[in-house]
């Protein structure tokens, strides 16, 4: 199933100018995804990051992973109301080719484990079908 901003937002509760994601695919629930996104010219980091050299910085790429993983467990919890994602830990990233404005790229995300609330995922970055970032990263759901 396929989820565009609209309902993203419904999951996960970022929004614009920090909402990384246009379409996410939930290939699994709580398991396994697939976002993409184009970061367009006009994207507000761009200004500073870097000024006649733009490119997406790497917190953003990591921030879009997490968004992903968010968005495909919020989904398998929906039922659940106040839910809070929170970030815990970064390992493992790593940076290959830089993202450009206009360029548009996939996150596919996958769970590594789950122990009680604490969600573990391994997440990468394609543009062109080419891995151009990978982290692994935790995040802590609450819910009632």
């Amino acid at each position: 199933m396929i989820f565009f901003k609209n309902d993203i937002e419904k999951l996960i509760p970022h929004r614009a100018p920090f909402l990384f994601l246009d379409e996410c695919e939930i290939i699994i629930p709580g398991e396994h995804g697939i976002s993409k996104k184009t970061f367009k010219e006009d994207e507000y980091f761009f200004q500073g990051h870097f000024p006649n050299n733009p490119i997406v910085p790497g917190v953003i790429i990591v921030e879009a992973m997490a968004q992903t993983a968010g968005v495909v467990v919020s989904y398998k919890l929906r039922d659940y109301k106040d839910k809070s994602v929170l970030f815990m830990s970064v390992n493992k990233a790593k940076f290959r080719k830089p993202i450009l404005p206009n360029d548009q790229v996939s996150f596919e995300v996958k769970i590594q484990n789950k122990v009680k609330d604490v969600y573990k995922f391994s997440g990468t970055c394609l543009k062109d079908n080419v891995k151009v970032s990978e982290s692994e990263f935790s995040a802590m759901i609450t819910y009632k």
